[in-house]
């Protein structure tokens, strides 16, 4: 559309209506309808001819007299509240009568004027009413863009609808702002009140960047999210565009918004691609400290990438274990190191997330195996990326996350460590003979070599290795008492293949050698023989 046509398609229409033609030619080229935005479309000499003239014309205004042979002023006004509820009616009437007065205002008409008409009341009347019309017409294609940008916002496409005329411009830009640390700031639910601040939000940017050959249309993808068409009406280049942005910013980041800024374009049926990338601009203020960014930013950022991996398998281990044993403090600890690193490696809040939750999967597994089945049932959805924007803030969500699991861990731990640990000791009996150890008894129960350590020292009120020689101790008390079993073979049977160990350890254990321990016994034993013989003679 040239300037000429999109000036002219602004015009309002008006008919004037009268039954002496000498006055409709008199009203039409009396005043400069131009200057005011009007254009005098035609003239019609009865209410009939006024009906089909306006149907033809497009007419937004009629200029009409009262009364007129045929249909009269306030019949012809009837019908187009009936028939065009929007024409606004300007009556003339060369009688100052109240009735006539009150039907005109009973029917909608927009002013009621006595003749001989001043020209000046009635240029300002026409012109008030244009500016009326001018109001509606800009409200009416607000709603009409903002339906538009919404469907491509929310939906990825704009309903099969062409975009509508008030949306011309010569180039465009899409603006995603935010609420930086929008947790922190607001907690998990916006508070009542948040439906002003996001009105002052939309204000605030739109104050800041209203001019002249710009105009914005704006609407909320997300509670945190909104989405600013800008439209140009002049050709810029890039460098002004960039430039009209980071005048803001100072702004923006002292009212706490985040704002990705998409490349420019001149295509509005490029609309969708550019909101996604306006929105995938936003993660990157965590790495840059800025609280405008522009694509460069983004694409200086990925030249640089390659961030190490993160050891989840070594995070998980020690995690476990700390829940394992309750300790609240140590694996907060564990959460604070790995997002020092997430925060110095550059960590994105996608990248940072994915790995939490191969983190997650890795504690999950392992305290399956301990029989903490309930964890497979929590935490299966990823945090709102809008609302938790901070490193804090996830953090914050891991750490919470965690300490769920802490509670899980105590509530099943109380009930099935008993069986567990009373499992193990009959496993412990059945094969005290090998050379056992700890982690192949947690490998046979499935459960972490850890887990099983905690529950047994927790049940027990010992450690498997003291366990274990107690065990062994008291079986080879046994044999060295009631066998004639030499010393280095009992030592075999009771799972010690080194003499010398097996010695030490009883000696620990009773005080004595295996030796004197047999001799001791054997002295005992021929004690109680003598008293019982001594009883059968008396």
């Amino acid at each position: 559309m040239d300037s000429k046509s999109a000036k002219d398609s602004k015009r309002i229409h008006m008919l004037i209506v009268d039954d002496e033609p000498v006055i409709c030619e008199g009203l039409r080229h009396t005043i400069d309808w131009e200057q005011l935005g009007v254009r005098a479309v035609g003239v019609a000499y009865d209410g009939m001819e006024a009906l089909r003239r306006i149907e033809e014309l497009d007419v937004q205004i009629v200029l009409t007299d009262i009364r007129m042979d045929g249909m009269d002023g306030l019949r012809l006004a009837e019908c187009l509240k009936e028939r065009f509820p929007d024409v606004r009616v300007v009556m003339i009437s060369g009688y100052e009568d109240f009735e006539y007065a009150r039907q005109a205002i009973r029917l909608g008409v927009s002013d009621y004027l006595l003749k001989p008409v001043e020209i000046d009341e009635l240029t300002e009347v026409v012109k008030n009413i244009v500016g009326d019309i001018h109001g509606q017409r800009r409200d009416e294609d607000v709603q009409e863009a903002k339906l538009w940008l919404s469907n491509i916002v929310r939906q990825g496409i704009a309903s099969g609808k062409e975009p509508p005329a008030s949306l011309r411009g010569s180039g465009f830009r899409i603006l995603a702002t935010q609420m930086d640390r929008f947790i922190e700031r607001f907690g998990k639910e916006p508070p009542p009140h948040y439906d002003r601040i996001q009105d002052d939000w939309v204000n605030l940017l739109h104050a800041e960047l209203q001019r002249p050959d710009l105009r914005l249309v704006s609407v909320f993808d997300h509670e945190n999210m909104l989405i600013t068409l800008l439209i140009s009406d002049i050709r810029m280049d890039g460098q002004a565009w960039d430039q009209l942005l980071e005048a803001v910013e100072p702004t923006l980041r002292r009212a706490g918004i985040l704002c990705g800024a998409s490349g420019i374009y001149s295509d509005l049926a490029d609309t969708v691609e550019r909101c996604a990338e306006a929105k995938a601009l936003l993660p990157y203020h965590l790495l840059e400290n800025r609280n405008v960014l522009f694509p460069k930013y983004r694409d200086i950022t990925l030249k640089d990438a390659g961030i190490p991996a993160f050891d989840a398998a070594n995070a998980a281990s020690k995690l476990v274990a700390a829940m394992l044993k309750q300790d609240l403090n140590e694996v907060d600890g564990l959460v604070a190191d790995m997002f020092s690193f997430f925060r110095e490696q550059r960590y994105l809040p996608d990248n940072l997330w994915s790995t939490y939750e191969e983190l997650a999967a890795l504690i999950r597994q392992r305290m399956r195996k301990s029989g903490m089945t309930e964890l497979e049932t929590v935490h299966k959805t990823g945090p709102d990326m809008y609302l938790y924007n901070s490193y804090d803030a996830l953090e914050g969500l891991v750490k919470e996350r965690l300490r769920e699991w802490l509670k899980l861990v105590e509530r099943q731990g109380m009930d099935k460590s008993y069986w567990i640990v009373e499992k193990a000791k009959k496993y412990m009996n059945e094969h005290y003979r090998s050379d056992l150890k700890a982690s192949e008894v947690a490998a046979w129960l499935k459960i972490t070599p850890s887990y099983f350590s905690y529950i047994f020292k927790q049940s027990t009120g010992k450690g498997f290795t003291e366990y274990m020689n107690e065990m062994r101790m008291e079986q080879a008390k046994e044999l060295l008492a009631t066998t004639h079993d030499k010393v280095f073979e009992i030592a075999d049977k009771v799972g010690y293949k080194e003499y010398k160990y097996f010695v030490s350890v009883f000696k620990t254990y009773t005080g004595m050698t295996p030796k004197e321990y047999r001799g001791l016994s054997a002295a005992r034993d021929a004690d109680v023989l003598n008293a019982k013989d001594s009883t059968t003679k008396r």
